[in-house]
């Protein structure tokens, strides 16, 4: 097992340094979904402090306290229901179109075919929402 690992591992490096990559780069994929889909109003610290917090009625629940208020345990399906859209919220607007529904409905992310080749779009869909809930739950105050 610790061969394959360590063979595996010689091996990407060495496909990375033929291809002329001087640092393999990796993307934070629920951070950078999260700040392109939730930072502006619950805030890049997820306490509900984003620069459209103020314009908006109602209070932000501040998503670094949702395990503390919930005995201790991270509200998973709840989290990612609410970011799919299954579980309705008055301001995220309703199920059929949600504020972030462009960015994570099987429909409209059709067009990543040309870059990523043939895919399922609803595997894509699901992926960037558990991504987003991976991230919120890391920013949960310890």
């Amino acid at each position: 097992m610790n061969t394959l690992k360590f063979t595996s591992a010689a091996l990407g490096i060495s496909l990375a340094g033929a291809m002329g990559f001087a640092q393999a780069q990796t993307v934070d994929i629920g951070q950078r979904e999260y700040n392109a889909s939730c930072a502006v109003c619950h805030g890049a610290s997820g306490k509900g402090d984003g620069p459209m917090a103020g314009h908006l009625t109602g209070r932000l629940p501040d998503l670094t306290t949702l395990s503390k208020n919930n005995n201790g345990v991270f509200p998973f399906a709840r989290v990612y229901d609410t970011i799919s859209g299954q579980r309705q919220m008055k301001g995220h607007g309703s199920r059929e179109m949600p504020i972030w529904g462009p960015r994570f409905s099987e429909k409209a992310i059709e067009h990543y075919q040309d870059f990523y080749g043939p895919y399922d779009p609803a595997s894509f869909a699901r992926g960037r929402i558990l991504s987003v809930t991976e991230y919120v739950y890391r920013l949960q105050a310890k």
